[in-house]
């Protein structure tokens, strides 16, 4: 939640340094798939409110596809996930690889 308001205050850099640590911690101790999903998720959106969609994209598409692995390709989750993958992707120009993710959702 510290991060979520860092972000909404506008604090971007500061709200990625904590999503950061929250990711390494729940990966540490072991934490449910679901659990790491969204704090990637997060994290990508704060590299996205950066200017860093090259590193947004790659957390996206992880997160895309252990949403695939977990849940199928026709679940909400993976679905959204896929939006998401694709919306980023878009922004870098990266038409072909949105056609693919889109393509199999």
């Amino acid at each position: 939640q510290v991060a979520n308001g860092l972000s909404a205050a506008g604090h971007h850099e500061d709200a990625l340094t904590v999503e950061e640590a929250q990711l390494s911690m729940l990966r540490r101790i072991g934490a449910s798939e679901y659990n790491i999903l969204g704090v990637q998720n997060n994290l990508a959106a704060s590299y996205a409110q950066l200017g860093r969609h090259d590193e947004a994209s790659r957390i996206q598409g992880d997160v895309y596809h252990v949403h695939v692995k977990l849940n199928g390709e026709e679940h909400i989750g993976t679905l959204l996930a896929a939006l998401d993958y694709a919306t980023t992707l878009i922004t870098l120009d990266r038409c072909q690889e949105v056609k693919s993710v889109l393509r199999k959702t």
